[in-house]
């Protein structure tokens, strides 16, 4: 992968992370962060804070960029990251539901790897 499609698929997840951010949780003190690692190519949302005295800590998303291709390891929005990634512009063949088993992903549609 050229280095121009590289930083346009690292602007696309960032910005596409970015904005869930900005979505206020409904109860509780909840915040949700983007975690950004450049030089490995990893992706995350995380939802951290408290409701109702238990401490709440979890991945909502992980997504790795791996030879050109978006590798999704966590998925846990209603609507998919996918439809995200492809609402941005980007091709169902650079985008691996490698939260699902190979026997499944033949029939989604996405990369197999």
């Amino acid at each position: 992968m050229d280095s121009l499609t590289l930083d346009r698929y690292r602007q696309i997840i960032e910005s596409i992370l970015l904005e869930y951010t900005k979505i206020p949780y409904a109860y509780g003190e909840i915040q949700t962060e983007a975690v950004f690692d450049r030089v490995r190519d990893r992706y995350l949302l995380v939802n951290t804070g408290w409701d109702t005295g238990k401490r709440v800590h979890g991945c909502l998303v992980h997504v790795d960029l791996v030879d050109g291709k978006f590798w999704i390891q966590r998925d846990g929005l209603e609507h998919g990251i996918a439809r995200e990634l492809v609402a941005a512009g980007v091709p169902k063949e650079s985008i691996v539901l490698a939260f699902r088993p190979l026997e499944l992903r033949r029939h989604t549609g996405y990369a197999l790897a």
